[in-house]
């Protein structure tokens, strides 16, 4: 019989306000951020393609995919290169735009609850919010982010 996990590897990424929880398995890399080129006609979370390991890969402003203003690069700021969930992006890569170094944490049922405190519009690729002792993170639905990356890279194209 197959050991259950007890604990997941987990990065929180900094936002504006708040924090994105995903499993640390999720993500292909962290790194630096660079400017990216623009895309031609794309809504403006859909920042363009940057380049990573001979590839460009789709850049998007997580608080911008969710109808928030987006925040301007800093010296913190960093993107977060994730693999996909789906088929629907060629390269299978999109990376967003963290506003900081991702922090890793172990995370168990013992120490996760769920978190009704905040309204999440309905069309936000949000999953829910979480409680975690003192954090409030919210969970991201990466399969509804790849799908609308796709539908821009797709009109775009």
């Amino acid at each position: 019989m197959a050991e259950r996990v007890q604990e997941v590897y987990s990065l929180l990424i900094p936002l504006v306000e708040g924090r994105l929880i995903i499993p640390r398995a999720c993500v292909a890399e962290v790194i630096g951020f660079h400017t990216p080129s623009e895309m031609t006609g794309a809504p403006p979370w859909y920042i363009g393609t940057v380049a990573w390991t001979g590839r460009q890969v789709p850049l998007v402003s997580f608080e911008g995919a969710c109808g928030q203003m987006i925040p301007p690069a800093s010296g913190r700021t960093r993107i977060v290169i994730f693999h996909c969930i789906g088929s629907r992006l060629e390269g299978g890569y999109f990376g967003i735009v963290s506003q900081g170094f991702p922090q890793l944490v172990r995370v168990s049922s013992d120490v996760v609850r769920p978190d009704n405190s905040r309204a999440i519009e309905e069309r936000a690729p949000i999953v829910c919010q979480i409680r975690m002792v003192n954090e409030t993170p919210l969970v991201p639905d990466l399969e509804r982010l790849e799908d609308m990356i796709a539908q821009e890279t797709h009109i775009n194209a």
